[in-house]
């Protein structure tokens, strides 16, 4: 019952609380809605005198006309609902335009991107399909060179083969032709060549007894010596050179009995004691 009393009691304490606050709020707008009252005047006598009646005053000038002020404006006027729902709209297709924009060109970048990527990788393809084609062709070329060395190889070896044959038969001919010649025909007509040079030759003081030398001689057809050489000698080199100049000197040699046994190449052992 106490709590009832009280609750009663802080009603009528807020309702009073508020009724004061309003009373206060309209006085105040009473006397600030109240015109002023205006201020005591003064009493004067006064008489008007118009100064054009007055000898020697000076006459008033006339008052320039009053210009007018023009009032300050208050700002610009405030844009109507209308106004405000165009202005959103303008900024909104500003700014998807400016996303499409965005957009649009993050697009061009990635084709470009994406058409120098591929371009790379065309040259790339196109570089190793020709390296590919170098190294092919480069294998080619070695395995023909391979085969023509071969072929080569095998027609050496078969000219060579066959060069050898001959060469066995050239020999085996001209054995069987010195043979032939190897007569005493053959070692008279040797025996007169051989007299003969020693008959040309100037014996030197360095020259011992009992000298012995080989001699290889090469003629021309008719007997004309074109070439000496002394092989195995006991002489010095003083009697090698005389020995050559002998064999000049007793050129041409004198020739075989028989015109078939003619030879080019003579081999003639000189004992000139």
């Amino acid at each position: 019952m106490q709590r009832q009393r009280d609750r009663w009691r802080s009603i009528a304490l807020s309702v009073l609380l508020h009724a004061a606050l309003l009373a206060a709020l309209v006085y105040g707008w009473m006397l600030y809605r109240r015109p002023p009252r205006p201020a005591p005047t003064l009493a004067i006598e006064a008489k008007v005198v118009d100064a054009r009646s007055v000898p020697g005053a000076l006459q008033p000038q006339p008052a320039p006309p009053a210009q007018s002020v023009p009032q300050e404006s208050e700002g610009p006027p405030q844009p109507t609902p209308d106004e405000l729902a165009q202005r959103e709209q303008q900024r909104q297709q500003a700014q998807a335009a400016e996303e499409e924009r965005r957009v649009a060109e993050q697009r061009a970048a990635e084709q470009k991107a994406a058409e120098e990527q591929a371009a790379r990788e065309a040259e790339e393809q196109r570089q190793a399909a020709a390296r590919a084609a170098a190294e092919r062709k480069a294998r080619e070329a070695e395995a023909q060179k391979r085969v023509e060395e071969e072929r080569q190889r095998v027609a050496d070896a078969q000219d060579l083969s066959e060069r050898e044959a001959d060469l066995k038969r050239s020999l085996a001919a001209e054995a069987q032709s010195h043979a032939a010649r190897a007569g005493p025909a053959r070692e008279a007509w040797l025996a007169q060549i051989a007299a003969k040079i020693t008959h040309a030759w100037i014996r030197p003081p360095t020259a011992r007894p009992g000298i012995e030398c080989v001699l290889d001689v090469t003629q021309v057809p008719g007997g004309e010596v074109t070439q000496v050489s002394v092989g195995q000698c006991s002489g010095d080199q003083a009697v090698r050179e005389s020995i050559e100049l002998a064999v000049y000197h007793a050129s041409p040699p004198p020739p075989p009995p028989d015109p078939a046994d003619f030879d080019r190449h003579l081999r003639i052992t000189f004992k000139p004691d």
